[in-house]
This record gives C-alpha cells, structure tokens and sequence, in this order.
C-alpha cells in the first residue's frame, strides 16, 4: 500500500511544484500526520503549483489536511481528478456556513427570531386547541355511546398516575409540613403568638402548598412517563398503526390520561394536604408545646372548609392541564430520539409553568372566598 508521498520540485520562474501522490486516507496518514502538515505548511505559497493527478485514495481526514494547509480555500494552481476536486468542494461548502453562536450576518436577525418564536407558539397554541377539540368529540361521543368508555386505560392511568405516586407525595408534603412549622415557630415564638402556627399550617398546607405541591411534582413525575410514552409509541410507529386500523388516538390516548389525572389529582391533594399537617402538627408539638388534640380542635375554625374545596378544585383543574399538556407534547415527537428528549423536557417545563399560572388565576377570583372571619 503506497504511503501519503509529498513531491517538491522547483520551477524555472522560481516558483515551486509540489506533487502528491499515494493514499491520503486516515490509516495511512494517522502516523505522519504532523510531519506532513508540516511540510505542506511550508509550500503553502500563492505562487505554488499543486499536482494531486498522484493521489489513489482520498478521504475526509487527507483532504481536511490539506485544506488547512492551503489556508481553507483551493490554490489557483491545483491539478486533481474530478471525484477528489468533488471532494474538496464539499468541504469548501460546509466551510462557509455559519457556526453556532456567530454574529447574525442580518441586521434584522432578530426580528426574524422573534417571527420564528411567534410561529412556534402559534402552532403550539393551534394544535392545543385541535386537542381540547378532539377530546370534547369524545366527550360526546361517549355520551352516545357510553359502552366505548375505555375503562381499562383509565384504571391503568389512575393506578400508574396517582396509587403509585402517593408514597412521593406523602413523603415531600410530610417534610414539607415540618420546614413550615419549624420556620413558623421560630418566629411566633418571638412575639408570643404560638397557637397562630395553626392558621398559618393550615391556610398555607390546604389552600396553596398542597395543590401546588402535588402538581409539580406530579407534572414532573406522572407528565414526563405520559409524554415519553406516547413519544415512544410515535417513535415506533404505533400511533400510525391505531390510525391505520380506524382507532381513535384521542379516545384510547388522552382521554383516559385525561380523565385519570382529573380523578387522581383531588385524591392526591387531599392525601398529601393531611400527611402535611400531620407533619406540622409534629412539629408544632415539638418546637411549641402545642398538643395534638388543641391542633385538630382549632385547625376547622382557623381555615374554613372553603378553602378545602379550593384545594380540591385547583387539583382537579391542574390534573387536567397536566395531561393535556403531556399529550400535547407527546403526540409532537418526531421519530428521533432527540426529538424525544426536548420534547420531555418541555413537557415538565411548561406543564409547571400553566401550573403556577393557574394558581394565580385562582387566587385573583377566590380572593374573598375562605378567609376565617375575625
């Protein structure tokens, strides 16, 4: 097997004439790749008269060598075979696109990002509304024919999506419970208001720690297996299959995750809401004296049962955007796994961010509602 050769001849007008010959492959160059660029570094003159007619074999390694050399654009003297010329003007191609992170060449590059960005959301916003349409068709689609209900998925959602993630949620809203108390503590203990602990605990536990709690960390948790799933199945071609056989997506996909996690999280609320006063209450006990038999007699009076029903509907109204969110973003994978993991991740990004838009929407309209009377 012929070695990568370099030739150099001088020239009657004072120039120079460089031929190469032999193979200008990786295997053949990996040992002497340093002399080599050496030496052509050297020739590497405007004046110099390249002859590659030599050359048996090239690849991408030998002709990114040479490319170098000859500072990132072909001599004006250079003799090459069509299929090796082919090769370097490839690389002169992708030489000249833009790298990441450059300077935009435009000076209005950034109104075309922003128009990009528009777009996006209003594709996004599109298809979820196509979504919430499609489930609505189902509704009443169900409602003519209630035996089409699939039962079996929403069972299996209700199991995957609230029975196994109550052990999580208990053990955050129990922690979370004793973080609340503790902090509280220290600072009624300042001014000698120690049995207000009891309302603190409980309009901050039921009506906001609690649902927002469990919603993050469902979102997290129950958002991100439903959107994997679902990109998976998009992935495998499983979706296009369902299709193919006259099987609703919609019906056999979302609306049981839909349904499910509506069901699920008013549960899961209320679980996580009584496992963190609990906590509190150990707390309270603990860091104040306060006996668990005063906590439970003043906690009713201090938070009125309104604000459970708070607690509840923000549970059930988050349970449903979280799986719509999920399903959204599951249903937009593309078949690569990169396509997967970004959409995942913007799953559990934006299925929190409608969370705490939410809670904000609640407490702007339920402001006067559950407020203990003095």
């Amino acid at each position: 097997m012929a070695e990568a050769t370099l030739i150099v001849a001088s020239q009657a007008d004072g120039g120079a004439r460089v031929a190469i010959s032999g193979r200008w492959t990786l295997a053949a160059i990996a040992d002497d790749a340093a002399a080599l660029a050496e030496r052509l570094a050297a020739q590497a003159r405007p004046e110099t008269a390249w002859d590659g007619l030599g050359i048996e074999a090239l690849d991408s390694a030998g002709a990114m060598l040479l490319w170098r050399a000859w500072g990132r654009r072909l001599p004006a003297l250079l003799l090459l075979r069509p299929d090796h010329l082919q090769v370097f003007e490839r690389i002169a191609k992708a030489d000249r696109l833009p790298q990441p992170g450059s300077a935009p060449t435009s000076p209005f590059a950034w109104l075309m990002a922003t128009g990009a960005l528009a777009l996006t959301v209003r594709r996004q916003t599109a298809d979820f509304v196509v979504l919430i349409g499609s489930i609505a068709l189902d509704l009443l689609r169900l409602l003519r024919a209630p035996g089409e209900l699939p039962r079996r998925e929403i069972s299996a959602n209700l199991y995957k999506g609230g029975v196994r993630a109550m052990p999580v949620t208990a053990l955050v809203g129990f922690l979370i419970g004793v973080v609340l108390s503790y902090l509280s503590a220290l600072q009624l203990r300042q001014f000698g208001a120690d049995i207000f602990i009891v309302n603190i605990l409980g309009m901050g536990i039921v009506r906001e720690l609690g649902p927002v709690l469990v919603a993050v960390l469902v979102a997290g948790r129950s958002g991100s297996a439903m959107t994997a799933q679902l990109g998976v199945m998009r992935v495998t071609e499983e979706i296009d299959a369902l299709a193919t056989m006259g099987v609703s997506r919609s019906l056999r996909l979302v609306l049981p995750k839909v349904v499910a996690l509506a069901i699920a999280m008013p549960l899961l609320v209320l679980w996580t809401t009584a496992i963190a006063l609990v906590g509190g209450m150990v707390a309270a006990n603990i860091q104040l004296d306060i006996g668990f038999g005063f906590f439970l007699h003043t906690l009713p009076r201090a938070v009125p049962v309104a604000n459970l029903y708070i607690g509840l509907a923000k549970g059930f109204v988050f349970g449903i955007f979280i799986a719509l969110v999920a399903c959204h973003f599951g249903l937009r994978v593309r078949p690569n796994t990169e396509s997967l993991s970004a959409n995942t991740t913007a799953s559990v990004v934006t299925a929190i961010t409608v969370v705490i838009l939410l809670d904000a929407v609640f407490a702007i309209f339920t402001r006067e509602i559950g407020l203990p009377r003095l």
